[in-house]
């Protein structure tokens, strides 16, 4: 009884003490992991990567994807700094590297390490789609998804610790609980926490994309596109992300908002 209270209180202050705020919601968010862990493996991790894949360079395709990840970080800075968060990304490290690879994907790790992989090109086949792109991936780092994703999956296991201590004397219950406990968490708790990051950097990639003098509606067309290519998704509840229709709904309720605060600075023209 007594290791279970303990291990009650031990996590409850864990969570008081192991938060951040996003600087784009101004919400508080969970980092058990800071990122003075996370930023210096992922760029081992980044340059490992490129060391075993195919990287193309100074093509038109990969030049492209250099120019428009550059804007993208100019206005991630441009909002950060007027918006008080001067000295955010000092510890990033931009690179935009395109990889031969048939997957229609992209990512950006921590720390502003970007990857394009040439699968998904035939889609994003306009600078503007690329920016749109680029603008959601890059708004997974800059709200630091990938620490909130591993702080999660701490607690969801010291759940699981906790639950199988407190029936351990009790085999055929803690069988049972795991059971659900696995599938609960994960359906209830991870992938709606998934969905939501994404939902999110959706919202924050328009911005980033209008600030850099695109039109944030062509990110609309973009998964407009991926809807058409793609096969047969599985339920929304059932996904780390939101379906296409979802996506493309929100997107174009978020246009106008998007341009309006790119012209806060500055920006009246957006490209197609």
């Amino acid at each position: 009884m007594k290791l279970k209270r303990h291990l009650l209180t031990g996590s409850l202050l864990l969570l008081l003490v192991a938060c951040t705020t996003n600087p784009f919601t101004g919400k508080q968010t969970l980092a058990l992991v800071p990122n003075s862990q996370i930023l210096p493996m992922a760029f081992q991790q980044y340059d490992q990567f490129l060391s075993e894949n195919k990287v193309i360079t100074g093509t038109n395709d990969a030049n492209r994807i250099n120019n428009v990840g550059q804007k993208i970080a100019t206005a991630s800075e441009r909002w950060l700094n007027a918006n008080g968060y001067q000295g955010y990304l000092n510890e990033y490290q931009w690179e935009y590297s395109l990889v031969e690879d048939d997957a229609v994907n992209a990512w950006c790790m921590p720390g502003g390490k970007i990857v394009f992989y040439t699968g998904i090109l035939p889609i994003a086949n306009t600078e503007a789609r690329i920016a749109a792109v680029m603008g959601h991936e890059v708004a997974h780092a800059l709200a630091n998804h990938g620490q909130q994703r591993m702080s999660a999956g701490q607690i969801q296991q010291l759940g699981a610790v906790a639950g199988n201590v407190a029936l351990a004397n009790d085999p055929e219950y803690q069988a049972i609980f795991n059971t659900a406990y696995g599938v609960g968490t994960t359906v209830g708790v991870m992938m709606p926490f998934s969905r939501n990051h994404e939902t999110e950097a959706d919202r924050i990639g328009l911005i980033l994309m209008a600030m850099a003098g695109y039109d944030p509606a062509e990110a609309a067309v973009l998964w407009q596109r991926m809807q058409d290519q793609g096969g047969p998704a599985p339920p929304e509840f059932l996904s780390t992300h939101p379906s296409s229709t979802t996506r493309i709904n929100n997107i174009l309720s978020w246009v106008e908002e998007s341009k309006a605060e790119a012209r806060k600075f500055g920006v009246t023209t957006f490209k197609k």
